[in-house]
């Protein structure tokens, strides 16, 4: 049930990190997943690295808005490296 529930809240995050950083007509359901829970292990380090106890296996606001900061960040570098790119 676990999972499940990862991959709906990560759905969720990427979606709206998406939306913030302009990418959302780019990117589908899955792509949204896949930034949603690969933004949560970002905003984990981040936030281990400033001190914010936001842990990946506890549900919290904390550990949503960092999970959501590490969308951000991930959608902001892969702005940066497809904007070398020719479009």
């Amino acid at each position: 049930m676990g999972w499940i529930i990862a991959i709906i809240v990560g759905g969720i995050i990427g979606w709206l990190a998406s939306l913030v950083m302009n990418r959302d007509a780019s990117m589908g359901i899955f792509w949204n997943i896949v930034v949603g829970i690969v933004g949560s292990f970002i905003g984990g380090f981040i936030g281990s690295l400033i001190g914010i106890g936001a842990t990946l296996t506890s549900f919290s606001i904390p550990g949503l808005l960092m999970s959501f900061l590490g969308a951000v960040v991930l959608l902001a570098i892969v702005n940066m490296v497809q904007r070398g790119r020719a479009r």
